[in-house]
């Protein structure tokens, strides 16, 4: 008797254990809401892509966590940041949001950021791309998955720089993130000794780059840089293809590029573009295959945005199996704790949110090169992730959660 008494004391023990660490997953769910651009200028990067990656993460993972659902919900935000902040905030009052993720646009971001770290819920942005979200704004409920701008302009200009680029024009769309292209690339230029010629500023949406590329080309620099994304980006490269800029002596690179950009300017336009990136669908085997089931199903290939989205959800997945709650701070410390499975590739989230891994250098193929349908890409070289990314802020040591 006494010892099916303990018997079944243990057995007691282990249930309650069990459904204590399922009482503590938030309303018996977890819901995770993609704040994307469904309709605007980062419609393809993001949008329906961007739910498509989040609902594949949540099928692969088994649809559920600890034995409660796991949902996924989305906004168009409309790339305006009152109706982010507005909506976000809506989510975690009524809508029992736990989790926002994607975010395009660095206003968006901050908006959506800010009110996460009010509410005491998780935030993963996977595609606005400042460094300031964990050089500055680290906190311990918000990480940064896509690669920022220290990143985007680090190892693509010094990469470029050790090709003969030594001298340097910016054509630059004038907002944060703009800047923060055209800033931290100016610094590694001049720390190898090259130089920054000129510059010129334009307003979001703007249609005649004109007058930009023809001061571009008469400044005799070696490489014209476009610090913008999006439309903006696409119709510069455009223009500067019936300039002849495409084609001519001047090197033209990118730093926020996505493979939707060069399939609608096509590689007769795009040819020879140097960028990096986090993400190709063509890198390996286990991006192939994720590739073409998001194909199969949203009718492109998966941008670095789509795969991102879809690594950090299983990761937030694993991480709260892991620390038995989706409390954020709890779930974020365990993100924190564990490997990031990166589509085959070394990758961990930093104690202040930074996810590391190695980006690749890729030049944009020409039109007799590519064997076939999305084959726009070729490898110029990995570049390492600590020339990649600034290192932690000693301040922000103490954003880390616990």
């Amino acid at each position: 008797m006494a010892r099916l008494k303990i018997a079944l004391g243990a057995c007691l023990a282990g249930w309650i254990g069990i459904s204590g660490a399922s009482a503590q997953i938030s309303d018996d769910m977890v819901r995770i809401g993609v704040l994307t651009d469904l309709s605007g200028p980062y419609a393809d990067s993001g949008g329906k892509g961007s739910v498509a990656a989040a609902e594949m993460a949540v099928k692969d993972f088994g649809g559920s966590v600890r034995g409660k659902k796991v949902e996924i919900i989305s906004a168009d935000h409309q790339n305006k940041p009152d109706i982010a902040s507005t909506t976000a905030r809506r989510w975690f009052d009524t809508e029992r949001v736990d989790a926002v993720i994607d975010l395009p646009v660095t206003a968006i971001a901050l908006a959506a950021q800010q009110v996460a770290k009010e509410k005491g819920r998780t935030v993963m942005i996977t595609a606005a791309a400042t460094s300031d979200f964990t050089a500055k704004l680290c906190n311990p409920t918000s990480s940064h998955w896509t690669d920022d701008t220290q990143a985007l302009t680090a190892g693509t200009a010094r990469a470029v720089f050790e090709r003969g680029g030594k001298s340097w024009y910016f054509i630059t769309v004038d907002h944060a993130f703009g800047a923060a292209l055209q800033r931290d690339a100016s610094e590694v230029v001049t720390k190898l000794g090259g130089k920054v010629v000129g510059n010129s500023r334009f307003p979001l949406g703007n249609a005649d780059f004109s007058s930009f590329l023809l001061q571009a080309q008469n400044s005799g620099a070696d490489v014209v840089a476009f610090a913008a994304v999006g439309d903006d980006f696409s119709r510069a490269i455009k223009q500067a293809n019936e300039f002849g800029l495409m084609s001519g002596k001047q090197t033209m690179t990118g730093f926020l590029v996505y493979v939707t950009d060069i399939h609608a300017l096509g590689l007769p336009v795009a040819q020879n573009l140097t960028f990096s990136e986090a993400f190709y669908w063509d890198q390996n085997e286990a991006t192939r295959a994720f590739a073409k089931r998001f194909f199969d199903q949203v009718g492109i290939m998966p941008t670095k945005n789509h795969a991102l989205i879809y690594t950090a959800i299983g990761h937030y997945l694993k991480a709260i199996d892991k620390a038995g709650t989706d409390e954020a701070v709890a779930a974020n410390k365990a993100m924190r704790s564990i490997p990031v499975a990166f589509f085959g590739r070394d990758a961990t989230l930093r104690a202040d949110g930074r996810l590391l891994y190695d980006p690749v250098l890729y030049r944009v193929k020409k039109p007799a090169d590519s064997k076939a349908p999305w084959d726009y890409y070729e490898t110029v070289r990995s570049i390492p992730a600590a020339e990649a990314f600034l290192p932690m802020n000693p301040a922000c040591a103490n954003s880390s959660p616990g």
